[in-house]
């Protein structure tokens, strides 16, 4: 086990590590000259050179890629161009409220997944387990930004029981929170729920034809205790490795739903930054989410041998 353990973290510091250079060389290779960018057309060409030398953007590409990691092993995650300042803090208030948004997401995705594609597994070829597969489908197609303006719509403008955007520190009024929350998590949520129920429909079905479902059955257990007593556990195991691939997309996705409820996450800051074409925010903000999707992956894959002992490494 420790051994597993000690491996798949090697492997997770070294992709951390090959992704982050090349996060910052697509970065350097954008077309255009942040400097440019910021002293405007007008600029004189020494003006431009100047700027340049303070921003650091006249070294070479090797020393300021070593540079920047040297600080991103420090916890500094760089200086914005525009403002001078670190960036640290402003990417990390911005993921403090995606993960929040993100997780809120996950959870109503679990908590509409796993009975609608257990439902529907076991009502299969009936009325109401069509019914439930063809809601599935349906909310597959539906886009995230489409279901955030139809909940909008809905909700906030229709019957106004909830607000249209803004967002509310859960230390600042947690009601407010809630309230501010419920239709960005219902937005991420639906989309991902009825993807992840496909695959826990497909799992449960797959289970329920394995020899120890049909002995439990002989016993005299009806087929929802002998999916309750034997086989939800052995059915997690893909919906484990689905759900971990959902979590990175919400926290993708969360760029679009940021945009549509105007909340001040890592997808808002993204935005903000390109405008500014503030390159060394934009490499930290990029940054931040591939390390969050690469500490997603991990925790996944230390999932498998908690759910299912045969992953277990021998002795």
């Amino acid at each position: 086990m420790a051994v597993n353990l000690l491996r798949r973290i090697g492997i997770f510091i070294l992709t951390a590590f090959v992704a982050s250079m090349l996060v910052f060389l697509l970065l350097s290779v954008v077309p255009g000259d942040p400097a440019r960018a910021q002293l405007g057309t007008d600029a004189t060409q020494a003006e431009v050179e100047a700027l340049q030398e303070r921003l650091g953007l006249n070294r070479p590409v090797p020393l300021r890629y070593l540079s920047w990691l040297g600080g991103l092993l420090h916890g500094d995650l760089g200086t914005s161009f525009v403002t001078r300042q670190s960036v640290t803090p402003e990417v990390m208030n911005a993921l403090q409220v995606s993960l929040l948004l993100v997780v809120a997401g996950m959870l109503v995705a679990i908590i509409i997944a796993i009975p609608l594609g257990t439902m529907s597994a076991m009502r299969q070829g009936r009325a109401d387990g069509v019914m439930l597969s063809g809601l599935s489908q349906i909310g597959i197609s539906i886009p995230n930004f489409l279901m955030a303006l139809l909940l909008v719509v809905v909700f906030a403008v229709r019957w106004g029981v909830a607000p249209a955007s803004g967002w509310v520190a859960p230390a600042i009024s947690p009601g407010g929170f809630l309230a501010h929350l419920i239709l960005p998590a219902l937005a991420l949520g639906i989309v991902r729920g009825a993807i992840l129920s496909r695959y826990t429909r497909s799992a449960v079905l797959d289970i329920q034809r394995d020899d120890f479902m049909r002995t439990a059955r002989a016993k005299g257990l009806t087929s929802g205790k002998a999916l309750w007593r034997h086989g939800l556990r052995n059915a997690l195991i893909p919906v484990v490795t689905v759900t971990g691939v959902e979590f990175s997309g919400l926290l993708v996705g969360a760029v679009v739903i940021e945009t549509v409820f105007v909340i001040p996450g890592l997808g808002s800051l993204l935005l903000q930054s390109v405008a500014n074409r503030d390159m060394a925010e934009v490499q930290a903000v990029v940054m931040v989410i591939v390390f969050m999707v690469l500490l997603i992956n991990l925790v996944v894959d230390l999932a498998y041998t908690i759910i299912d002992p045969r992953l277990r490494s021998a002795r």
